[in-house]
């Protein structure tokens, strides 16, 4: 199965921004459906956004709507999240997964990355 690696997570005060990216190990990336998900302290996980293989539709947790935005780029075998206006409860890991297209199965994780907002 396809390896993930998440990188760009750090230190942000509230209202600013982070962009996170996903890099995966090989080409069959193009035909997994990524999503993001994060966890905070004490909390279960939960899903933050996911697009389709072929970039064609992306879905959000309502929590991020509006500020965060999910992207792919194929040829670079990558998947990004791009956080603006961050706020205190954005404060988690957040992981990477790559799921069989169409089927919401998530098959592969990254390691994660953690993300801290600052009030």
């Amino acid at each position: 199965q396809v390896q993930l690696v998440e990188s760009g997570g750090g230190l942000v005060q509230a209202g600013g921004s982070l962009r996170l990216s996903c890099a995966a190990s090989d080409p069959t990336f193009r035909t997994y459906d990524m999503g993001w998900f994060r966890q905070a302290p004490g909390k279960e996980r939960e899903f933050v956004a996911a697009i389709r293989w072929s970039g064609s539709r992306t879905v959000y947790a309502d929590s991020v709507k509006g500020r965060f935005t999910i992207s792919r780029d194929n040829a670079k075998n990558t998947v990004y999240l791009q956080m603006n206006s961050l706020k205190p409860e954005d404060t988690a890991v957040y992981y990477c997964a790559a799921g069989r297209a169409g089927s919401n199965e998530y098959v592969s994780w990254g390691q994660g990355t953690q993300v801290t907002v600052s009030s």
